[in-house]
């Protein structure tokens, strides 16, 4: 059984996330509900059992969910934010491996959060909080981003990552020194999170960091040699994108 906590000032979006927390994840029982950080940190501060999950509204009528996060540090429960679409909240949600679920919910998109949850004392919430707070407050001034892998949370600076790699469902993550870190979440998923970061999707099964690309070998079956001596084909489909973004990087554009 997960224990959770909903914060959320809408009284009929907090009666929608119950219903379908009831319909389609019968393992979370809802402990407590509140509208707003006083009433928040009062059953946080005095529930029993102790909650595994919590899912916050961020901007709440006496202001935004932060401050009573900070209340209740160390903090030892999961946290899914409920957000209206926004673009900078959900790529902050990206980096820092939170959980998120769009208004309104769509039940598929609430069972993948819950079933991302982290019931043990290695989730590392705090950290993973302070870079999401980073990230929303300070959009392009981001050096880190949270992996979520099969063994654990990594804090990993973009400029470390050499490339990204598909393989099936899991993505490979190459960094600077040899290491390698495998994920469950798609290539795509980090072409999109870091498309302004000198990242460039070359093949459907890479994703390069530009920077440690050592030479383009150009004709038929064109590839690169990256910094690590790793060769890395580009797609045909691909190839006049890629030439095109290397002109503009040469001519300094």
């Amino acid at each position: 059984m997960v224990n959770a906590i909903i914060v959320e000032d809408e009284l009929k979006s907090m009666n929608n996330l119950k219903n379908l927390l009831s319909q389609h994840c019968p393992e979370v029982k809802v402990i407590g509900e509140a509208t707003n950080i006083e009433q928040g940190l009062k059953l946080f501060l005095g529930a029993s059992p102790k909650p595994n999950v919590a899912f916050l509204d961020i901007s709440l009528p006496d202001g935004l969910v932060f401050k009573m996060l900070d209340e209740l540090r160390p903090i030892d429960f999961e946290v899914i934010f409920i957000t209206a679409f926004n673009e900078h909240a959900i790529k902050a949600c990206q980096y820092s491996s939170i959980g998120y679920i769009l208004k309104p919910i769509n039940p598929d998109s609430l069972v993948q959060a819950v079933n991302r949850i982290r019931i043990s004392e290695a989730n590392q919430i705090g950290q993973r909080l302070d870079l999401f707070s980073q990230q929303l407050r300070y959009p392009n001034s981001f050096e880190k981003i949270s992996v979520s892998a099969i063994d654990g949370i990594y804090f990993v600076n973009i400029k470390d990552i050499v490339r990204f790699e598909a393989e099936d469902n899991y993505t490979h993550i190459f960094l600077v020194g040899g290491g390698k870190i495998t994920v469950s979440k798609t290539i795509k998923a980090y072409e999109d999170m870091l498309i302004n970061s000198h990242f460039y999707r070359v093949h459907k099964r890479h994703v390069i960091n530009l920077n440690f690309m050592r030479k383009l070998v150009k004709g038929d079956g064109g590839y690169l040699v990256m910094e690590d001596g790793i060769k890395i084909e580009v797609s045909r489909r691909r190839r006049p994108a890629f030439m095109e973004q290397m002109r503009r990087l040469e001519e300094g554009l």
